[in-house]
């Protein structure tokens, strides 16, 4: 009797793990699906993006021309009428290389996409960090103007100049940069909010590679943390968000892609009151 229901248990604890391996599959299924999708999307939307940026600067060729032509024939037109058909000339152009700019920074976004769904999970890819860092700094900036035009704030930039590719997992590196910036961004939103316009919500980005060690700092002036957040930072579903506007899971991820995944260490500081720094620092190799 007692062999028996040793079985029944056994057998239950089988079906258990069965269930959550089915779980962990399917789940695994969908996100290759959502990678195939999302490369879709993106090579599909690049193409009439060039065609954008393409026919801009053909225009731009064509708008230096009309301006040619207009100061060939100064002398048949009014003299204010030539001014003002270079002043549109010039504003015209002035538009167009907007167009291109912009262009080229959703292409940059775009190919920076149908890398990461190429690559398999997990898998260490040559990198240009610099280049990746400000990529999605800017993407998480400009998601919150997306969800609120009053957003705004002072970003500083400083990477390390001559910087070589460095091997990491691209996919989950952008992942964890995003975190971070979007918690920033947050936390700096917040204090304006509360402090109104005599504050000024700045976050600070630093990247640099010396011994083998990259390092990524990203500072904001934005909240701070209590000593109770800080014990509970990397809690499953502890949060500081209003609800619906964060899971409680971001910093917990970004632990695990830093010292899990990459071997590195995710190190803090913060006064409440006064701002965070979060540093992530990861061992990597360099492609010369």
């Amino acid at each position: 009797m007692e062999q028996m229901e040793m079985l029944q248990q056994r057998i239950a604890e089988l079906e258990h793990s069965l269930a959550e391996m089915q779980e962990k599959f399917l789940k695994q299924e969908k996100m290759a699906s959502l990678g195939v999708l999302t490369a879709g999307i993106a090579h599909e939307v690049q193409n009439p993006l060039n065609f954008v940026i393409n026919f801009s600067k053909l225009s731009e060729g064509l708008i230096k021309e009309l301006s040619g032509i207009i100061d060939d024939c100064t002398d048949k037109l009014e003299e204010d009428d030539a001014d003002d058909m270079l002043d549109i000339a010039d504003d015209l152009k002035n538009n167009l290389q907007k167009i291109q700019e912009h262009g080229e920074r959703a292409i940059s976004i775009i190919r920076g996409i149908l890398l990461q769904s190429r690559g398999k999970e997990g898998t260490f890819l040559p990198t240009d960090i610099p280049a990746l860092v400000h990529e999605y700094v800017w993407l998480s900036y400009h998601a919150m103007r997306a969800n609120d035009k009053s957003f705004n704030i002072s970003i500083h930039e400083d990477y390390q100049e001559g910087m070589p590719q460095l091997m990491v997992i691209p996919q989950d590196f952008s992942r964890a940069v995003l975190n971070i910036m979007n918690n920033a961004c947050h936390t700096v939103h917040e204090r304006a909010t509360k402090d109104g316009d005599g504050y000024v919500p700045k976050v600070d980005i630093k990247v640099t590679y010396n011994d083998n060690i990259l390092s990524v700092a990203i500072t904001d002036n934005g909240m701070g943390m209590s000593e109770e957040t800080k014990k509970r930072l990397f809690e499953n579903f502890f949060t500081t968000k209003p609800i619906g506007q964060g899971t409680g899971l971001g910093m917990g991820i970004v632990r695990d892609i830093v010292e899990k995944a990459h071997n590195g260490k995710l190190l803090f500081d913060s006064t409440e009151g006064e701002g965070t720094t979060f540093t992530l620092e990861i061992p990597a190799k360099a492609i010369r």
